[in-house]
């Protein structure tokens, strides 16, 4: 794996690369960064270039701190397609992660082949999710009642009696409340892209997760009904289905990258 570092706008972001062939962009979501997609990165590195971005409020960007933004976040990874000399690239994203990915194919189409947005949504009208994400962002002062309830909205009931009180213990401990994270929330709750979404082109598949209780499927629907031609999966999973079943999301991906 190589990792190299580019500099965008004035923040300092990096990416890391592994295997060979077509080029495969995983984009984290809300959390540390590209280590999200670690465990499940090297199931495709046997067929594909596998690109791993960390945007400014992951753990590894530097930036000024300030608020994020989706058009500088769109920038970035823009940045990181080109940088790495493999455009088009198929291209995945996870929550967070997914509206940036719908938001390049939308402004720069020519640097993308094909398109996933995992459990993504639209905008923040729903008044279930924007209560969902206020009430996370205020738990920011309290480290260990963020981080639980980060894990139960992650992590559907099913995943959390499978795995076992120790490996849940384990959950409850590794979401942090680091200001990072909070920038990452407070970006959530001000996205909008509905407008974007008709201008979308690209072959795109919308996955949605059947038991997600943070973003939950209605919203992927949304996404699906709003982007001409796109076609329409779901994972009978919550939230993380790259952790929850990631035999299925593998199998997605391939199938509609192949």
């Amino acid at each position: 794996m190589t990792t190299k570092n580019l500099t965008v706008d004035g923040a300092r972001i990096a990416y890391r690369t592994l295997g060979s062939g077509p080029a495969l962009v995983l984009v984290h979501g809300t959390g540390p960064g590209s280590v999200t997609w670690d465990k499940i990165a090297e199931r495709f590195a046997d067929r594909n270039t596998v690109i791993l971005p960390d945007l400014a409020g992951s753990d590894v960007a530097e930036d000024d701190g300030g608020p994020l933004t989706l058009e500088a976040l769109t920038r970035q990874l823009a940045a990181v397609i080109e940088d790495c000399g493999q455009a088009p690239v198929n291209l995945v994203g996870h929550s967070l992660g997914a509206v940036v990915v719908l938001s390049l194919a939308a402004t720069r189409p020519e640097l993308v082949r094909r398109l996933l947005p995992v459990s993504g949504l639209a905008h923040t009208e729903d008044e279930y999710v924007r209560n969902t994400l206020q009430l996370w962002l205020e738990l920011g002062d309290d480290p260990e009642i963020f981080s639980r309830f980060a894990m139960l909205a992650a992590f559907s009931r099913r995943h959390l009696n499978e795995i076992g009180r120790d490996a849940v213990e384990e959950l409850a401990k590794g979401f942090h409340a680091h200001p990072n994270r909070m920038r990452q929330i407070d970006l959530v709750l001000r996205v909008d892209i509905r407008h974007l979404l008709p201008r979308i082109q690209t072959p795109t598949l919308v996955v949605g997760a059947t038991r997600d209780t943070l973003v939950p499927v209605e919203n992927a629907l949304e996404i699906h009904a709003a982007i001409p031609g796109s076609s329409y999966a779901e994972l009978d999973t919550g939230h993380v289905s790259r952790a929850e079943r990631p035999d299925d999301l593998v199998k997605l991906v391939r199938d509609f990258t192949a």
